[in-house]
């Protein structure tokens, strides 16, 4: 099939496709989330803490209003996980050299521990996924999640990709 007639076969997807293609999402997250699920249980944290470990070890230094923006939670909600990583040491608060008011964020050593344990699960669950799919379909892959990404988030993703909070 040349890639012109692929490319038209995409146009005709039926709703039924897209239902499958949605549930195995829902059900490929799941299996994403299960392994760093266990490892934050036996610590009572969750997903918004892995996610925050995950962000600030991307991006060291990013402030509290950034990570905010990247997690699209609550100032609340962050201040919590925040508390409680900062509390238990794995995450270092500093105040900001060129603006006092803002804290940038920085994993502390324990911190980086966690990060890589909970990394290193899903690692080993994408590159076994990646590696049974072939280079292709994990292009094709990327290619849809980045244009599933409203326009913002895929702006803050290129940035993240390049080196930059």
């Amino acid at each position: 099939m040349s890639d012109q007639t692929s490319s038209d076969a995409l146009l005709f997807l039926t709703d039924e496709q897209l239902r499958q293609g949605i549930e195995a999402m829902f059900f490929a997250y799941r299996g994403f989330t299960a392994d760093p699920d266990r490892i934050l249980a036996t610590m009572a944290y969750g997903r918004a803490h892995h996610r925050a470990v995950h962000f600030i070890n991307r991006a060291p230094g990013t402030t509290v209003t950034n990570l905010l923006v990247i997690l699209g939670v609550t100032k609340q909600s962050l201040n919590r996980v925040l508390r409680s990583l900062i509390e238990d040491g794995l995450v270092e608060a500093r105040v900001g050299s060129a603006d006092k008011r803002e804290r940038n964020l920085y994993l502390t050593e324990k911190g980086a521990a966690l990060e890589r344990k909970l990394s290193d699960a899903q690692r080993n669950r994408m590159r076994a996924a990646y590696r049974a799919a072939g280079p292709q379909a994990v292009a094709g892959f990327r290619t849809v999640l980045e244009a599933m990404m409203d326009g913002d988030l895929r702006r803050r993703h290129q940035a993240l990709k390049e080196g930059s909070p």
